[in-house]
């Protein structure tokens, strides 16, 4: 599986530096000098490798030069390009509380009394917290804060939640899939 740790924005300048949106949180490894990097092209153009021949921060943002990358133009057909990993170059480490999203797609999600729920299909990372998104044996999408007092225990091997009434279900054991249900709404 590859993994993004960047996405050109723009160019900067007239040399080819480019603007780049980190979404690594070690870019000092990612993006040093001489690394090379695997970049998919924009607009399905292909994949191309790159070697980095300078990174700095401006604005709060990485400036990076490539090899490759000479001018304004080449640059600027660079835009949108993303810079890709194998996944299997990282690892969570030893923090029993740092996961890499790609590490929890696919465990199996249950509650606290051991009731099945499904298994995580995706990680959203919004700006008051992070969602697991849980997709059941009924092909339905759950989904849940992904904060302590929810999600109290995460592994590899499975996740444990202890969920508030009416974020499974109803709260009477019934998924809320009843269309039969008078709404009344209407």
């Amino acid at each position: 599986m590859e993994l993004v740790v960047g996405r050109v924005a723009k160019s900067h300048g007239i040399r080819g530096e480019l603007v780049v949106d980190v979404r690594t949180d070690e870019p000092q490894e990612r993006f040093a000098r001489g690394t090379t990097l695997l970049g998919r092209l924009p607009r399905g153009a292909g994949e191309r490798s790159f070697t980095v021949t300078a990174a700095r921060e401006h604005s709060g943002r990485l400036l990076l030069s490539l090899a490759e990358v000479t001018d304004r133009s080449a640059a600027d057909a660079l835009r949108g390009t993303l810079f890709l990993i194998d996944s299997a170059e990282v690892d969570s480490g030893d923090d029993p509380d740092a996961f890499y999203d790609h590490e929890l797609e696919g465990v199996a999600v249950s509650t606290i009394d051991g009731v099945a729920v499904g298994v995580v299909d995706s990680v959203l990372h919004l700006p008051a917290n992070d969602i697991l998104v849980v997709r059941t044996d009924a092909d339905r999408e759950i989904l849940i804060p992904f904060v302590r007092e929810i999600v109290p225990t995460v592994t590899l091997e499975g996740i444990e939640i202890d969920p508030p009434p009416g974020l499974i279900d109803d709260g009477d054991g019934d998924t809320g899939s009843d269309d039969d249900a008078e709404d009344p709404a209407r």
